[in-house]
């Protein structure tokens, strides 16, 4: 399957004309591949690391190129690009190894088996619908039931199993025995949905990015946050985006090994 075939596939899955306005999906850099046989790395950022990595395995016989990513390279135009500088450096690389980069941002957290969709069918979340809904059943975030309900306590250890994130920070409660059955999901940067998810009747909004007084404004909503960081809730998706190029007849589709967090916590 040649890569604009493969691009045609995806866009008519999740269409890059649903993206925001401030977004930029679609091609961040396009180094003459489109006719090649595709042989793609995906991965959640595209950075120096994941580039030095499809460069290594195509030295060891794995001839990558094109690396899928959900976060753009490129959000402002550059208005220079010299030595040094990560973007330009991506760029020589690119043209140099014949790499090319492709990005699904907010097109892919809209759509079915998208960044929402994904970590609401790891928590099996029942009657699953968005958020905020955008077209045709598809939106931000979802909002379900569990398939029964469980102690708070008992969703974090899951959440925390399932997710595995360096820490789970969650809302101030005096009940941890407290029995949730309706949760609702958004991977990446979410706090900006608080009041709609309210409006949902979920009890538990697992989602990232979330500051002190976010965290104030769910407690006073009746809404316990569980902020599971960025890099957790939305690495799950792209290793079901790894799932369903895998059965295309395309040559190679893999995971990144080098996709970071960015974040430690000390001790």
């Amino acid at each position: 399957m040649k890569i604009a075939d493969l691009i045609t596939w995806f866009e008519s899955w999740a269409n890059p004309a649903w993206q925001e306005s401030w977004d930029n999906c679609g091609w961040q850099i396009e180094a003459g591949v489109l006719q090649a046989e595709a042989r793609i790395l995906v991965c959640l950022t595209p950075t120096l690391a994941v580039m030095e990595e499809a460069i290594a395995l195509q030295k060891s016989g794995t001839p990558v190129n094109l690396i899928f990513a959900h976060h753009p390279l490129i959000f402002n135009p550059p208005k220079s690009l010299c030595s040094g500088n990560a973007i330009a450096e991506m760029a020589r690389l690119a043209f140099t190894h014949n790499i090319s980069i492709y990005t699904a941002h907010t097109n892919f957290d809209q759509v079915q088996d998208g960044t929402a969709d994904v970590l609401g069918q790891i928590l099996s979340l029942q009657t699953s619908m968005p958020i905020v809904p955008t077209q045709d059943s598809l939106g931000y975030g979802r909002v379900g039931d569990l398939p029964q309900s469980m102690a708070l306590k008992e969703l974090l250890t899951k959440i925390h199993s399932l997710l595995n994130p360096p820490k789970l920070l969650f809302s101030p409660t005096v009940d941890l025995q407290q029995q949730i059955s309706r949760v609702a999901v958004l991977g990446g940067s979410g706090a900006g949905l608080i009041s709609a998810v309210v409006k949902t009747g979920a009890q538990v909004y697992l989602t990232s990015d979330c500051k002190f007084h976010e965290f104030q404004e769910s407690r006073d909503a009746g809404l316990i946050i569980v902020d599971a960081g960025h890099y957790a809730t939305e690495r799950p998706a792209c290793e079901r985006l790894v799932n369903k190029l895998q059965s295309l007849p395309v040559e190679s589709a893999q995971l990144s090994q080098k996709d970071e967090d960015f974040r430690q916590f000390y001790p």
